[in-house]
């Protein structure tokens, strides 16, 4: 077996400075949070700070960021060799199947001199028994959460990280409009994935956090729902979302197709998604607070009367994800009461949509980076009904 050393950042998503500088940001952080080191639980977080993804997430990992020297990673002995392929990291410990890994991460906090840590609890792979189990190693009844040290670092997003996010968004482009172009009367909402899904892949896509929305008929007024074998008959709607993913970073697109001519109720709905979108894109820039945009598109939908047919946040941030979900909407959301300043280098995905529950779901998203001058879409998909 070749050396491992040769393995390492041999499939890094980004250069080494790329993580090094965020690596500085993030211990600038934790040290004014007040933490010698902060274990970083989230695939997320994890991913950002070093650049290792696996499919293998599900097992325990955990990474020891300290305010000063450099981080230690701990992982399944399975994934010690990709973990070194995908990273920069020179200190990589492991654990074996049948181990303890809580009793491992505290050896190694102490080893390291490591007194006053917090750890992210508000992730989803971090189980509150084995949380407890770590504190309970530690000798303390539960550990500071340090979850809201680092996302805060994730939200403006340097140029790499835009470079990758505009390759997503023409992956998500490129299956969208076979989307379209593959939906008609007929068909099923399976040949319809299948075109989005080998669209996006061929066009550059990597595996997507989470699996596109295909639904049609009455299915599409329902939230989130995914393809099912139902067949296309005429005076269908056809709701289809997808994200593209480049490097783990995420651009997504939505839009609506009608087969036939969509009622009259439909059409003036969908141009009210269309209008808000609008008012929300318009209001995205340097200095203005995230409530602003959603408030914009909240306007125009409360005074065409589809308040009801709303009812959630206009948009959120979109980076780094892993399944299940391909935002970053639990970092950063444009909705009511969010006043953190829209600043250059952020990205959102905006999907405006309405819903006449259990009949139908029209409307139409974008995926924005924003500029010094404003919000520029990722796509030029036409946003309106197509009609097949």
């Amino acid at each position: 077996m070749p050396e491992l050393a040769e393995f390492r950042g041999c499939e890094a998503s980004f250069p080494k400075d790329e993580f090094k500088a965020r690596q500085a940001r993030a211990r600038a952080a934790i040290n004014a949070a007040g933490y010698d080191a902060l274990i970083v639980t989230t695939p997320e977080n994890i991913y950002w700070l070093t650049g290792r993804q696996t499919a293998g997430y599900f097992a325990f990992q955990a990474l020891i960021m300290p305010e000063e020297g450099e981080p230690t990673l701990l992982v399944r002995q399975l994934e010690l060799v990709g973990s070194i392929a995908n990273t920069w990291l020179d200190d990589i410990a492991v654990y074996q199947d049948g181990e303890e890994p809580a009793s491992l991460l505290v050896q190694l906090l102490r080893e390291r001199g490591i007194r006053r840590s917090a750890i992210e609890l508000a992730g989803w792979f971090l189980s509150p028994m084995l949380a407890q189990k770590i504190a309970a190693e530690i000798g303390v009844e539960t550990m500071p959460d340090g979850s809201g040290i680092l996302v805060p670092l994730r939200t403006v997003k340097s140029p790499a990280e835009l470079a990758a996010i505009r390759l997503a968004a023409s992956y998500a482009q490129a299956g969208l409009a076979a989307g379209i172009s593959a939906s008609g009367a007929g068909t099923d909402e399976n040949a319809i994935a299948a075109a989005m899904l080998d669209a996006a892949t061929r066009a550059g896509s990597e595996v997507m956090a989470m699996e596109p929305l295909i639904s049609s008929g009455p299915r599409s007024g329902l939230p989130h729902m995914t393809w099912r074998r139902r067949r296309l008959e005429e005076g269908d709607p056809v709701f289809l979302e997808l994200a593209g993913s480049h490097a783990r970073y995420h651009a997504a697109l939505m839009r609506t197709v009608w087969i036939g001519q969509p009622p009259v109720e439909a059409r003036r709905m969908m141009d009210c998604s269309l209008t808000a979108l609008d008012a929300a894109l318009s209001e995205i820039k340097p200095g203005a607070s995230c409530a602003a945009p959603h408030e914009a598109a909240q306007r125009v939908i409360d005074a065409a009367g589809y308040t009801a047919a709303f009812r959630k946040r206009i948009g959120y941030s979109m980076g780094v994800a892993f399944a299940p979900d391909w935002g970053e909407g639990g970092i950063l959301s444009l909705f009511s009461g969010v006043d953190r300043i829209i600043e250059p280098g952020m990205v959102f995905h905006l999907p405006a949509t309405l819903r006449s529950y259990g009949v139908w779901t029209v409307g139409a998203s974008e995926t924005v980076i924003v500029t010094e001058n404003g919000a520029e879409p990722l796509s030029n998909l036409q946003r309106d009904l197509t009609i097949r």
